[in-house]
């Protein structure tokens, strides 16, 4: 008896974990395979939710949720993707390992395309196991870096206000909001430092297919270093260009959708859940 106290008592805490870093907005019990999210620098797990609702039934959707932001905001952020990746991997893999044997996919936009590359590395080299698709949105290969002369991370907060309303990332009308302004700012400092100092290490690829989504007007990502994902799988790649800027997710939500639909189930994106409330 002590012993299978012990490992409830391991199981509970283990599901203690995964729930701070993972948030499923629509359960779907009997979908055919699980999406998981991962957000932009400054980005929440509810980014997302508009995407839950407009996935065809057969996608069930989990967005990762960082430390240091909405229900998780008083936590210590994490300024590192490789640290960012290993505690992702770790929540993930219990979740996967509790779970009922469906295959599972990534999609990450900007920092989160790096940080959803970065994990499915671990699975495949700790694991044994791989996504059966990631979509890397708004962001160049990890292969592929710039002259970060002007990094974001290193501007005083007026340079920040700049770059967010560049990208478009936040509703301007709380960039003029001096209290909410002040819970953006360190959220977003700290997540452009983890993505400008970051640094590919070559290692095998993927084999999973890749699907890179830009926008024609991207500022941080131009088609060719979009194309350039290419060179981290060995399996499938797909280039899809949007028409807007860097955040051409909220604009085309609709297309990515029954791309992402198709692309995992073959289904119709037609949900139940759409135009449903929060």
């Amino acid at each position: 008896m002590r012993f299978q106290n012990e490992g409830t008592a391991m199981m509970s805490a283990r599901n203690r974990e995964e729930d701070r870093w993972i948030r499923c907005f629509h359960i779907r019990q009997e979908s055919d395979v699980r999406l998981f999210c991962f957000p932009h620098a400054g980005g929440s797990a509810s980014y997302y939710f508009p995407y839950s609702k407009e996935l065809a039934p057969g996608v069930e959707l989990s967005a990762v949720q960082y430390p240091g932001r909405q229900d998780r905001r008083l936590e210590p952020l994490v300024d590192d993707i490789a640290e960012l990746a290993d505690r992702v991997h770790e929540a993930l893999r219990g979740t996967l390992a509790d779970g009922d044997g469906r295959p599972f996919a990534f999609l990450g936009h900007s920092m989160g395309a790096v940080v959803a590359f970065e994990v499915a590395q671990r699975l495949k080299q700790r694991d044994g196991t791989v996504p059966a698709h990631l979509f890397a949105s708004g962001r160049r290969a990890p292969s592929r870096r710039r002259d970060l002369a002007d990094a974001v991370h290193k501007r005083d907060d007026a340079g920040v206000v700049r770059e967010l309303r560049t990208v478009g990332a936040t509703d301007p009308r709380f960039l003029g909001d001096p209290e909410l302004l002040a819970a953006i700012l360190p959220v977003t400092r700290n997540d452009y430092r983890a993505i400008e100092t970051y640094a590919w290490t070559a290692g095998p690829a993927l084999d999973c297919p890749i699907t890179a989504l830009v926008g024609d007007r991207d500022p941080q990502t131009t088609t060719d270093e979009a194309s350039a994902w290419a060179e981290h799988t060995t399996g499938e790649f797909d280039l899809r260009v949007f028409p807007g800027g860097h955040f051409f997710l909220d604009a085309h939500r609709a297309e990515v959708a029954e791309l992402i639909s198709g692309a995992l189930t073959g289904e119709p994106r037609t949900s139940s859940l759409k135009g449903s409330a929060a």
